[in-house]
């Protein structure tokens, strides 16, 4: 038997009784000839109503077959099944289809590249009894449920509910107007059946609560359902209006205002009560002007452009570009200047108010204030202040500026690689602007500000050009009276400005920008600086951030040295007011739950709020072959243990470790041959190097080291192992050796006399040649000292042995 020969008609009249095919065929409506054998089709969004009758479009794979089967059938007809989940890609679940789905009549059926479209008439439902075929195309055995009989008066009432209900939400969206008039085409409103299915086909609901409708017959009981589904839905439209009305309110209400104020400045402009906008931008621009004195070649440019844009639209781009400009040329203070405040007295008292220690570097700058006071006025003045971080550079090019009582702008160059950033960008180019000096003049309003510029020392270098270049014009006093900004194309006078610079070190500022500075070096701070500094503005500073009051907290000398001492050993102090800021956080939360506690923080309770100090009381490492130097970091002075080893005596040898630079090795290198040539100069063996395989160390292997300062400090380590005598007493050296045994000066005396303070080595040898540097250094950071002046190793030699 053929699939076709197999889907023989049951025919069933109204009644649910059997006829004779051929009575069917001439008697029956064809919603009454329906099989008892039905291909299925899944539908995956919503399930479908017998009141239903629209286009339905399927995937052709793997759904082919199953239409060629119906199309060739008697009857053209399926059966529609609501599947939330398919699962084909698992494998055929036959329990994913419902029981209860709709058989439909075909009709236009047609393949549309990989699509199957059809027209799917709804008839009636139909409930499955059995699975004939499991794997596509589906064939199932089927029967016809009824609706049970009900009461036709309760039925009626039901039917009047559902029509009203469907009137309501009519004129809340024209959609439904179309369906109903379909359904009204093809059925009466009288049967409650259809009516309810159609009810619900219209609504919004989910595919699960659809099939829940299908799936129930009793009448009452879906109509029932099905009136809930209404009121939800006319509960959202009517969500959906008051937006919609809202949304429109608004949008109305804007385009009156609109209209109003465009009325508005037609009816001022004919009354000659207002201008139009680009009048008024222009009368803006010339009204800036008048107070300002403009030299005449930036007038003459203005006056070009005043009369360019007066013919240019205001909708063109050219306009928008000649707008800014003229913003820009206006805004700058053209000859308006600050009066400087040039009274040294002061400048001293603020610079004493504002920071402790740096004596030497509040003198270099009241001198050269005073050089200012003299003349009536600062101008061409460009310094360099240079110093480990934390020291205090950006804060004292504050206090200059409020000493003189001028403006003050800092902006920093760290990491800055494109020269427009400085000389500003042509015009040309999409959001051109001026250069960050030009942004200075206009935010301070004169044109005498102080300008830092931080971080001189890490400006970069790209293809977009070189920055450390472009400022040779800016800090040069011949040449920045008439700076040229790009984006302006006209030259503005610098020379008035103050420009004051920082850096960390000298190392990575070209020569030619070095040379147009003049340097002051603030160096690091020895403990009892620090201890001043926290007590007169690192903690007062910190109590006021956090609101407390300073009886509330309160913190010892002796609590400050030790955090000083144990926990931030750094040059500046911006690790002190990190660990300080830290012991107030801990205080806040046992104020908070103790609002009256008065806290103290002392040598007690410091390593409850801190932890174990980080450092531990460095003691000079001493025996033979074992020699303190002192070195200088870009963070400050430190003291380094030089230590020599004999291995063995089988041959002649040299190994340095430690991670030390070309510098260091070559320093070793000298020292090394100069202590081998003169044994016998300093009464030792002569012979001893010859046969001595020796390994010189700088502790710390992990840390980079590099500088000639340290070859007085290794030829003393060498000396101190061939003729087997330790140093007896706590001393420390620094200074370059040649090959002859002269002994050259180096750098940074200041940073390593703070360094042997501080692991209390009160004893030092020096370059003779550094002896003005001491001499120079301010009399607290001397204090204690003895110092040796070296001119030859023989000097240091008869010092130390």
């Amino acid at each position: 038997m053929t699939d076709k020969d197999s889907i023989i008609p049951e025919v069933v009249n109204e009644e649910g009784e059997k006829q004779t095919d051929n009575q069917a065929r001439t008697l029956a409506l064809p919603q009454q000839l329906l099989p008892d054998k039905l291909y299925l089709l899944p539908m995956v969004e919503r399930p479908f109503f017998p009141a239903q009758a629209q286009p339905v479009m399927v995937s052709t794979d793997p759904w082919k077959e199953t239409f060629r089967r119906v199309k060739e059938s008697d009857h053209t007809v399926m059966g529609l099944c609501y599947v939330e989940n398919l699962g084909e890609e698992e494998g055929f679940n036959a329990e994913a289809f419902p029981e209860i789905g709709c058989v439909v009549q075909l009709h236009q059926v047609h393949e549309v590249e990989d699509k199957v479209q059809f027209l799917a008439q709804g008839l009636k439902r139909f409930k499955i009894t059995k699975w004939i075929s499991t794997k596509p195309p589906y064939m199932v055995s089927v029967t016809y449920p009824k609706s049970p009989d009900e009461d036709q008066e309760r039925l009626k009432a039901y039917s009047i509910s559902v029509i009203k209900s469907i009137k309501t939400l009519l004129p809340l969206n024209p959609l439904y107007n179309e369906e109903l008039k379909q359904y009204l085409a093809r059925f009466t409103p009288n049967d409650p059946s259809l009516l309810s299915d159609f009810a619900a086909t219209i609504t919004s609901a989910t595919g699960k609560e659809l099939q829940e409708i299908l799936e129930t017959l009793p009448l009452t009981k879906r109509m029932d359902k099905v009136l809930v589904m209404l009121k939800k839905e006319l509960e959202i439209l009517k969500m959906q209006k008051e937006i919609s009305q809202e949304v429109n309110r608004k949008v109305s209400e804007n385009q009156r205002k609109f209209f109003l104020r465009e009325q508005l400045k037609i009816i001022q402009k004919e009354l000659g009560l207002s201008k139009d906008d680009k009048t008024a931008e222009i009368e803006k621009f010339t009204n800036r002007l008048k107070k300002m004195t403009v030299p005449d070649h930036v007038q003459e440019k203005i006056d070009d452009e005043l009369d360019k844009i007066k013919v240019l639209e205001s909708g063109s781009p050219e306009y928008g570009v000649t707008r800014n400009y003229l913003d820009w040329l206006s805004s700058i203070p053209w000859g308006v200047y600050s009066t400087d405040n040039l009274d040294l007295d002061i400048a001293k008292e603020v610079l004493e108010r504002d920071h402790d220690a740096l004596d030497d570097v509040k003198d270099r700058i009241i001198e050269f204030l005073a050089v200012g006071a003299y003349k009536k006025e600062i101008a061409g003045s460009i310094l360099l202040l240079v110093g480990p971080p934390g020291v205090g550079k950006t804060s004292i090019g504050k206090s200059i500026a409020e000493a003189l009582g001028r403006k003050f702008f800092r902006f920093s160059l760290g990491g800055m690689r494109d020269e427009a950033e400085i000389k500003g960008h042509r015009r040309t180019y999409i959001g051109a602007l001026p250069g960050k000096l030009v942004h200075a003049l206009k935010d301070c309003k004169v044109a005498n500000p102080v300008i830092m510029l931080d971080e001189i020392d890490k400006i970069g270098m790209s293809y977009q050009g070189d920055p450390a270049s472009a400022l040779l014009e800016v800090l040069d006093p011949e040449q920045n009276d008439k700076f040229l900004d790009h984006y302006l194309d006209l030259t503005l006078d610098l020379s008035k400005v103050l420009f004051i610079c920082t850096a960390n070190t000298l190392d990575s500022i070209p020569a030619p920008l070095l040379d147009r500075m003049d340097g002051i070096r603030l160096s690091g701070y020895i403990a009892k600086e620090k201890v001043d500094i926290a007590k007169h503005h690192l903690w007062p500073k910190l109590l006021k951030r956090s609101g407390l009051k300073s009886k509330q907290l309160k913190i010892s000398d002796a609590a400050i040295r030790q955090i000083v001492e144990g926990y931030a050993r750094e040059a500046g102090v911006r690790n002190l007011e990190k660990h300080l800021a830290r012991i107030v956080r801990k205080s806040i939360i046992k104020l908070l739950k103790r609002p009256n506690l008065e806290q103290k923080v002392s040598l007690k309770n410091m390593e409850e709020l801190l932890g174990k100090p980080v450092f531990q009381k460095e003691l000079p490492i001493t025996g033979i072959g074992v020699v303190t130097g002192l070195a200088w970091t870009s963070m400050g002075g430190a003291t380094l243990s030089m230590e020599a080893a004999r291995v063995h005596a089988k041959q002649k040898g040299l190994k340095l470790t430690g991670q030390l630079g070309n510098v260091m090795q070559e320093s070793a290198e000298i020292a090394y041959s100069y202590i081998s040539a003169n044994m016998a100069r300093f009464k030792g063996n002569p012979e001893y190097f010859d046969t001595a395989f020796i390994h010189l160390h700088v502790p710390e292997g992990a840390t980079p080291k590099d500088g000639p300062s340290a070859g007085v400090t290794m030829a003393t380590a060498l000396l101190s192992l061939a003729i087997e005598k330790k140093i007896d007493r706590p001393l420390a050296m620094t200074g370059e050796l040649t090959l002859t045994g002269q002994v050259l000066p180096v750098g940074g005396i200041r940073e390593k006399l703070i360094a042997a303070r501080r692991i209390k080595i009160m004893e030092i040898i020096l370059p003779h040649a550094n002896q003005r540097d001491f001499d120079e250094l301010p009399d607290h950071i001397k204090d204690g000292f003895t110092v040796h002046f070296a001119k030859t190793y023989k000097d240091v030699a008869k010092v130390i042995f």
